[in-house]
């Protein structure tokens, strides 16, 4: 008898349960703790809403609250065929609402019940991530372009999020091989997905340079004609660049364009002879290796032009940072090294902005207020990783972006057909399965801005490469950056994750299907 009920209490949990020879399945919602990001609190509890064709989006009065509920209806719309009308007036529904209380810059609160659900945060960026949640609470075809069955529920209970870290990125490399302003919009809405709330742009290299410059024009006609490979490459006009930075920005994402000087920089000097020691411009570059070039130190003229550069690249950036790299000058003596970034960051602070590099920084004086990018490994050599934690103590901020846990573009296994393996294999666990507070012994735990997934593209050509390398990663470190380290767990993680899958299929995502994580059968 008590095992005839076990099996019984069984097969009513995932809502399937026979009648003769009859299998009926019932609709369950997906419980509220199955989102990825793990949510900070969650309590279920009450029965679910159910999304109709009554159901009306509330907003209140604000311009930001109407546009975070025109962007939930846009998704609801297409696969539930409801008009789903944008409101300030009624009850029930779908309720998105500012108010002030303990939720911090992004963090939010949902409550679902049979009469609606409330999306209550203190600024829109939190309704907006709120947003995000409420999409992974609803199956997953809520996702596709055309009217679906349904039905449409939201699981009962409350959930109180906010985000370990206010920096949490993604880097996409458009110098090694170019990509359009439609291909970053689509990646803008995957990352969004998961609460990613920093775009790092690396917009020159030795490949490709890639953003308009008035007073340099050159550098983006010619230094960014070719790519990796000697593909065709490209370049965004100012007006490319700054759609880019509004469609991020209506995604709750910020820009953080990235000029890698004083190496990473042949596309420059062979878009201008005066930019060499020897006056001699280079040919244009579209192989792999790197640290072979470097800007003439000792030329004023290359403080002109890095200051024309930066003034430019300022002007049209409404976030607060700009990355100046600062990684692999392998052939820039170090005391010139010392001496170029001694001289650059004040332009940058000149101009508005706050400095951010690549780790090598911390080798010089980073600036008041600074941070640097550690992209080291786990046995990175003492010396040098005891140079970032000496930085951090001293008061530099630290994005994590260890490339032998998070370089989006290291290979799964030795069978992965796009990549690179030199950080090691990086497969799903090994991506998520590390804590950015306790990374790097000795750094204070307040230098610590947050996490960072880097795509370098010497091996990446298409969306559907993005993707694939992209996805199932990215997400496990977006839940680094904005989950609490209370709920870091792989052997829970990987089931949630698993439930993705639908959602990505749904998308149009390919992704690498690790033998790691319970995926559902197809």
């Amino acid at each position: 008898m008590h095992r005839v009920l076990g099996s019984l209490l069984l097969v009513a949990a995932v809502g399937t349960f026979t009648v003769g020879a009859t299998t009926v399945t019932k609709a369950a919602p997906t419980p509220l703790d199955r989102v990825v990001p793990a949510p900070e609190s969650v309590t279920p509890g009450g029965s679910p809403y159910r999304i109709t064709h009554d159901t009306a989006v509330h907003v209140d009065g604000s311009g930001e609250a109407r546009r975070v509920g025109e962007y939930l209806a846009d998704i609801l719309r297409p696969s539930t065929g409801y008009r789903l009308p944008l409101t300030a007036h009624g009850k029930g529904g779908i309720r998105l609402r500012l108010s002030k209380g303990d939720f911090g810059a992004e963090g939010y609160r949902l409550d679902s019940g049979p009469a609606g659900v409330t999306l209550t945060a203190a600024h829109s960026a939190g309704l907006f991530h709120g947003v995000q949640t409420l999409r992974q609470l609803l199956p997953a075809a809520v996702e596709k372009r055309s009217v679906q069955p349904g039905p449409w529920l939201i699981a009962g209970g409350r959930i109180t999020d906010s985000p370990r870290y206010a920096y949490r990125g993604a880097m996409l490399d458009v110098s090694r091989h170019f990509f359009t302003v439609v291909q970053v919009k689509r990646y803008i809405d995957e990352l969004a997905l998961y609460k990613i709330n920093k775009l790092h742009l690396h917009l020159s290299d030795d490949q490709g340079w890639r953003i308009a410059i008035d007073s340099w024009p050159r550098l983006a006609t010619y230094g960014g004609s070719t790519e990796v490979d000697g593909g065709p490459g490209g370049h965004y006009t100012k007006a490319d660049y700054r759609e880019i930075v509004r469609y991020a920005a209506s995604r709750y994402l910020e820009v953080v364009p990235e000029i890698d000087l004083p190496g990473h920089t042949n596309a420059a000097l062979a878009s201008y002879a005066d930019l060499n020691c020897d006056g001699k411009a280079p040919p244009l570059y579209t192989g792999t290796d790197v640290g072979f070039s470097s800007l003439c130190v000792n030329k004023d003229v290359t403080y002109d032009f890095v200051d024309d550069v930066i003034r430019e690249l300022a002007a049209i950036t409404p976030g607060r940072y700009l990355h100046i790299g600062g990684d692999e000058a392998h052939s820039t003596p170090h005391d010139d090294y010392v001496k170029f970034m001694d001289r650059v960051q004040p332009v940058v602070a000149k101009y508005g902005k706050t400095v951010v590099g690549w780790h090598q920084l911390t080798g010089a004086h980073p600036a008041k207020g600074a941070i640097a990018q550690y992209w080291g490994l786990d046995d990175t050599d003492a010396a040098e990783k005891a140079q970032v934690v000496k930085a951090a103590q001293n008061g530099t901020g630290l994005v994590l972006s260890p490339a032998d846990r998070v370089y989006l573009d290291m290979k799964y296994t030795e069978d992965t057909p796009l990549g690179q393996d030199w950080a090691g294999l990086v497969e799903v666990k090994r991506s998520y399965d590390w804590d950015p507070g306790n990374y790097l012994a000795g750094v204070p735990g307040s230098a610590v801005r947050g996490v960072e997934a880097p795509l370098w593209t010497e091996t990446i050509v298409t969306s559907a490469d993005i993707d694939y390398m992209t996805f199932p990663r990215l997400p496990g470190v977006a839940e680094l950056g904005w989950s609490p380290a209370a709920t870091h767990d792989w052997d829970g993680y990987k089931v949630r994750l698993a439930a993705q899958a639908a959602r990505w299929d749904a998308m149009g995502i390919g992704y690498y299907r690790s033998p790691q994580v319970p995926w559902p059968a197809n």
